[in-house]
């Protein structure tokens, strides 16, 4: 029998499954206490994390005997892959299991943010009836979604997006225009400035390296349409926050969803208060009920078979 612990929150049923084979220390509290996570992963042969728990460091060096790491996500960035592969430790994502979720967020904050009406309920019950100012939103059929990177997630939001009539191009550095991929999804291939210059929603499908960090600077906003839309479900430090609210307060672009940050949880940020046309979510795009069962059961099988 092996020892799991889980560090953040997991389904209840994927836990009970991994109970019946192993000792599961389950506590989504260890997160925010280094001590009593260090200590519970001194017997570990198994940690299951989501994306707050800091894989790397002191918490490698605390894992004696750890053969495996279940991430309930994708994003791998809060863990050190090349150290827990010297180390003999298996890295597993919860590879396609939360890309609906993804999919649904960015296409429904498309949505609202085109129509521009949907704040209005308070001006509504004050019997203000802001109709003629809120007469002018744009429909989301016809409209180009520009998606940058072209994985499982950005393929299953291009399948969305077809569907409710969004013309779709995509840019990604490791798939070439020749790439079957783009006609098999009926998405067209564009470079990355013309992709940026002529969508009218941009969605975000790429991880954090050093050469995406502030990708979406102040230069590289300017080039987007002054009525486009932004959107965020990668990772925060991607798009230059204060560029963006910038961008947003001088009407150069016509909104943004940011569902990630760069430290997390975001503290008080002054700049975002009462920007116009954005929408701030806790990194959870990705993370609905239906998904938190899919990945928790995934990641459950997964971590089973590798600890026969």
């Amino acid at each position: 029998m092996a020892r799991i612990v889980i560090t953040e929150f997991m389904d209840e049923g994927a836990v009970m499954q991994l109970s019946k084979v192993h000792d599961v220390h389950y506590d989504p509290t260890l997160v925010d206490d280094t001590h009593r996570l260090t200590s519970a992963l001194a017997q570990a042969d198994a940690l299951i994390v989501r994306n707050r728990t800091q894989v790397r460091g002191e918490l490698i060096s605390a894992m004696l005997q750890c053969r495996v790491v279940g991430r309930l996500g994708v994003g791998l960035d809060n863990i050190d892959v090349p150290k827990c592969t010297l180390r003999g430790i298996t890295v597993i994502p919860a590879t396609g299991a939360n890309a609906l979720s993804v999919a649904e967020y960015v296409i429904s904050t498309a949505m609202l943010l085109l129509r521009g009406a949907y704040h209005s309920s308070h001006l509504v019950a004050q019997g203000k009836w802001p109709r003629n100012s809120l007469s002018a939103g744009r429909e989301i059929c016809g409209k180009k979604l520009g998606l940058i990177g072209f994985g499982s997630i950005g393929q299953l939001t291009a399948s969305l997006a077809l569907k409710v009539g969004m013309d779709v191009v995509a840019f990604d550095n490791l798939l070439p225009a020749s790439h079957p991929v783009y006609k098999q999804s009926n998405v067209l291939f564009k470079d990355f400035d013309d992709l940026v210059a002529s969508s009218d929603v941009i969605s975000l499908h790429i991880p954090l390296l050093s050469s995406t960090k502030g990708l979406f600077d102040e230069k590289c906003l300017s080039l987007m349409k002054p009525d486009a839309i932004l959107i965020n479900t990668s990772r925060g430090e991607i798009v230059d926050e204060i560029a963006l609210v910038n961008a947003l307060r001088n009407k150069n672009l016509g909104g943004a969803s940011i569902d990630v940050f760069g430290v997390e949880p975001l503290a008080a940020s002054p700049h975002f208060f009462d920007c116009p046309n954005l929408i701030l979510t806790p990194h959870i795009a990705g993370v609905t009920a239906e998904s938190n069962v899919r990945v928790s059961y995934l990641i459950a099988e997964k971590v089973l078979k590798a600890l026969q």
